[in-house]
């Protein structure tokens, strides 16, 4: 095996990532060592490589939906094998002692690592994981399975956060990969869909038709009836009041993204009747096993765009430009 590896790195925010070789990295303690077969493509790592999440470890390789095949061990590990087919997600590492932690709430570790940003990722021939948060991953597709380890896990969570199955009419804005994922788990738990996506994108409404909603509009139009919640995957600040003003008194509404542009002021009488704004951050181990059991059983199908590694840059400005029905995955 060769001590080298092609990676896309990224050098200084705002520029293009650079296809290297670069030494193939090695496992240290309670580490594996991940031969990548395939590599989501996530908003959030536009959110790093445009230098919205501040102060991400540099040179670094980005992505953190990570599907691979365990080609070494590093000391202590146990429990997974060489040739296991696992994910990888964007929490990649927590203290264990923090009182976050020692609250059972790990996704708020104080000294959290997080793949494809404080620690290399995906978009490379291999790469290393801590093994605690590596999870088993079902089926034979990597490139189908890879939006599930971040699209899907947030979405996962987001919806957890909204009420689970509780909610009847559950709104979501912004229909990129984590919806198109979420709508399913939704549908097959009874729930009704109202889809919200860019004024005018009609292919992104017509998707969201395919796959079930009820309704598709965009986010300048108010769904036919009160939403129990809406879910937010569209980073933009100014649908939060749009979307509280559109949930039932008692309704919730929770933002899934990691990055958001500011919240407008807006007036207390769309948050009274006791409504309320929640965020997601991160995952937990606890999320990733349930969420990952329960894809196959539902069964979720992920709607891919395979590009070559080499054109990680190419899939980064269609997921910023909003050409994407579904997920990029890169394959080395």
């Amino acid at each position: 095996m060769t001590e080298t590896m092609r990676a896309m790195r990224l050098h200084a925010a705002g520029q293009p990532l650079l296809l290297e070789a670069v030494p193939r990295p090695r496992p240290g303690p309670g580490e594996v060592q991940l031969r990548v077969l395939a590599c989501g493509v996530c908003r959030t790592d536009l959110h790093v490589v445009d230098g919205e999440l501040p102060d991400p470890r540099l040179p670094l390789v980005p992505g953190h939906e990570i599907v691979g095949e365990i080609s070494a061990l590093g000391e202590g590990v146990a429990g997974l094998t060489p040739g296991q087919r696992v994910g990888v997600p964007w929490l990649g590492w927590t203290c264990g002692e923090c009182e976050p932690c020692r609250r059972g709430e790990e996704n708020l570790c104080e000294r959290a690592e997080f793949t494809g940003y404080t620690r290399d990722g995906g978009y490379a021939e291999y790469c290393v994981a801590d093994a605690r948060y590596c999870f088993p991953v079902h089926g034979d597709d990597a490139q189908a399975a890879a939006p599930l380890l971040c699209a899907g896990l947030i979405g996962y969570r987001t919806w957890r956060l909204a009420g689970g199955e509780s909610p009847h009419r559950l709104g979501i804005y912004g229909f990129g990969a984590a919806a198109h994922i979420l709508i399913q788990l939704a549908l097959s738990r009874g729930q009704r869909v109202y889809a919200f996506t860019r004024p005018g994108d009609d292919e992104a409404q017509a998707f969201a038709l395919r796959l079930g909603a009820t309704w598709a509009g965009g986010s300048d139009q108010a769904p036919p009836e009160p939403l129990d919640a809406a879910l937010l995957f569209a980073p933009v600040g100014e649908l939060i009041p749009t979307a509280l003003s559109h949930v039932r008194p008692g309704g919730v509404v929770v933002s899934g993204g990691i990055h958001m542009s500011d919240i407008p002021s807006f007036p207390y009488r769309l948050l009274w009747e006791e409504r309320s704004v929640k965020s997601v951050a991160n995952l937990t181990r606890r999320d990733g096993e349930a969420f990952l059991a329960l894809a196959p059983e539902v069964p979720i199908y992920t709607e891919t765009r395979a590009y070559p590694l080499a054109e990680a840059n190419q899939a980064l400005e269609d997921l910023r430009a909003g050409r994407l029905s579904g997920a990029a995955v890169l394959i080395p």
